[in-house]
C-alpha cells in the first residue's frame, strides 16, 4: 500500500507544477484525468497531492479560526507550525491509507451479487495502489474547506464524494451504482469526518428547519 514508484510508466508528473495541474485537472476533467492520471504502483504524487490538501485544509482553518489552533507552546504562530507538521508527516498519510483500507473493503463488499465472468473488476482492474490514489485525489475541493463557512464546507465534501464515486467507476471499471456503494464507507469517513463536511451539512439542515 505503500510503494513508491521512482520511474513510473503512466501518472502524474513531479513537482509542484505537477501538484498544481493535477488539483486544476482533477476539479475541471475529472473523467479523463482518472482515466489517464492513476497507473498501477504510482503513489508518490498521490500522497503529496494528499498531504498539501491536507496542509491547505488545516492552514485555512487555523487561519480563520485561531481558536483551533492546538495549544502546543506558548507563540500561536509556533503552534500552529508544529500542528501543520504533524498534519504532513502523520495525520494526512494515516488517514489516507486507513480510508484506503476502508475503500478496498467496500469494494470487495459492492462486488459481491456480480455474475460470474462480469464482475471481476477486483482482480482483473486495478489493485490497492489505484484506490490510493483515487482517494488522494478526490479529495482535491477540501483544499477550500478550511475556513468555518458551512455552504462551503457541505460544497466541497460533497464534491469530494461525487469526485471518488467517479474515480471508483473509472479506474475499477464498475458501474456507476457498484461504485455509489463501494464509495459510500470512505467518502463518510474522509469527507463527512476527516474535513468536517457532515457538520457543515448539519448546520446547514438546523439554520433550514429553524427558518
Amino acid at each position: 500500500m505503500t510503494t513508491w514508484v521512482e520511474n513510473p510508466s503512466g501518472g502524474r508528473a513531479r513537482g509542484p507544477r505537477g501538484l498544481a495541474r493535477a488539483w486544476a485537472e482533477v476539479l475541471v476533467r475529472p473523467a479523463r484525468f482518472f482515466r489517464t492520471g492513476v497507473a498501477p504502483g504510482d503513489q508518490a504524487p498521490g500522497l503529496v497531492f494528499a498531504v498539501c490538501v491536507a496542509l491547505a485544509y488545516a492552514a485555512g482553518r487555523f487561519l480563520f479560526s485561531p481558536a483551533t489552533v492546538p495549544g502546543v507552546v506558548g507563540d500561536v504562530a509556533a503552534s500552529a507550525f508544529i500542528a501543520l507538521a504533524f498534519v504532513a508527516v502523520f495525520v494526512a498519510p494515516a488517514v489516507l491509507h486507513l480510508t484506503a483500507a476502508v475503500g478496498t473493503v467496500s469494494l470487495l463488499v459492492a462486488s459481491l451479487g456480480y455474475e460470474r465472468g462480469r464482475g471481476a473488476f477486483l482482480r482483473g482492474r486495478a489493485g490497492v495502489s489505484e484506490t490510493v490514489q483515487v482517494i488522494a485525489y478526490a479529495s482535491a475541493p477540501c483544499a477550500l474547506a478550511g475556513p468555518p463557512i458551512p455552504e462551503l464546507r457541505a460544497a466541497c465534501a460533497l464534491y469530494g464524494a461525487a469526485l471518488l464515486t467517479l474515480g471508483v467507476r473509472e479506474v475499477h471499471a464498475t458501474t456507476t451504482r457498484r461504485a455509489l456503494v463501494a464509495a459510500a464507507p470512505p467518502a463518510a469517513l474522509l469527507f463527512g469526518w476527516g474535513f468536517r463536511g457532515a457538520a457543515g451539512v448539519a448546520t446547514l439542515l438546523t439554520r433550514w428547519y429553524v427558518i
